[in-house]
């Protein structure tokens, strides 16, 4: 295309920010019930609520969504998914979308791009994303922790989506849509170095030692490897997160004590809690996500041309 560097950056920071955003929706509706696994198993312990005196238990991926689908119906597993698409259309563009860029900006220009220069775009964009995103995030884990049993007569915590946005500004305070923002932040600046590092060296691997082409199957690999990384990095700080976003004004004072009071009344072992269903969502979640990024990248250019 003529008009050098400088005229093709800017269609090519939109392309890449529309393309992740729209990606990062396509892969939340592939991969939501097992968010929502997901996170019914994180808070799983944090109290002892029940149900009509009887204590919901979870085990497993699958048999959490069986026991979600029994017991409060298959509408369930997508609680929450407005405030989930919001969040991706607002969270993927930055975080994905501006990654090549700010990489760009920290580089100067230059071939070469150090491991570090990559890490810290990617805690740069994972932050700026949270700025924006955060009370989207709020909101969906709230729909994604409350537990509805119709025969019990239960009420759920929120109606609608924009109802739940408004409650929380109203009974918390506008800070409320941000509680759990610096766990949230140090969760997505570790997710999107994990995942946007890990799935950017190993296609540049991949493509360098001429093991496949930049095709289909080279992203589906490095995908898979960013998935598997992520999980392994940022499972203990998600659950954090959730614990802290999910709990009533009161229950803890901050991340740090809500992280505390994990270790001392559950154990370590209960920052892994969810890991399965971490794993099985951000596995899939990568490949459905990078998969769509780079063709729906490759779609609009094709139309660019003509």
């Amino acid at each position: 295309m003529p008009g050098g560097r400088s005229a093709d950056l800017s269609p090519l920071v939109a392309v890449k920010v529309f393309s992740a955003g729209t990606a990062g929706c396509l892969a939340d509706l592939v991969t939501f019930p097992l968010d929502t696994a997901k996170v019914r198993l994180q808070v799983q312990g944090e109290s002892t609520s029940s149900v009509n005196g009887h204590r919901v238990r979870y085990r497993g991926v699958f048999g959490t969504i069986v026991t979600i689908v029994r017991t409060e119906g298959p509408r369930s597993l997508y609680s929450g998914l407005v405030a989930g698409l919001h969040r991706q259309a607002t969270f993927a563009s930055v975080r994905i979308g501006l990654y090549d860029s700010v990489k760009q900006l920290y580089t100067r220009g230059a071939e070469h791009v150090g491991i570090g220069t990559r890490l810290l775009a990617g805690c740069t964009t994972g932050a700026m994303a949270v700025t924006f995103a955060q009370p989207t995030d709020v909101v969906k884990v709230r729909f994604q922790a409350q537990v509805s049993l119709p025969e019990s007569g239960s009420v759920k915590r929120y109606s609608s989506t924009i109802e739940a946005y408004k409650t929380i500004a109203r009974e918390e305070g506008i800070k409320g849509l941000w509680k759990g923002c610096l766990p949230n932040i140090a969760r997505n600046s570790i997710v999107n170095c994990s995942e946007l590092v890990t799935y950017d060296i190993v296609k540049e691997l991949i493509l360098k030692h001429h093991l496949m082409t930049d095709n289909m199957p080279c992203h589906l690999t490095a995908a898979f490897a960013a998935g598997f990384c992520t999980t392994m990095v940022a499972s203990p700080v998600d659950v954090v997160k959730t614990r802290y976003m999910n709990s009533v004004p009161g229950q803890y004072s901050g991340s740090v004590s809500c992280a505390l009071t994990m270790l001392v009344k559950e154990g370590p072992t209960a920052f892994y809690k969810g890991f399965m269903p971490s794993f099985l969502r951000l596995g899939s979640w990568n490949i459905v996500m990078f998969v769509s990024y780079e063709q729906i990248q490759r779609a609009v250019c094709l139309i660019d041309d003509d």
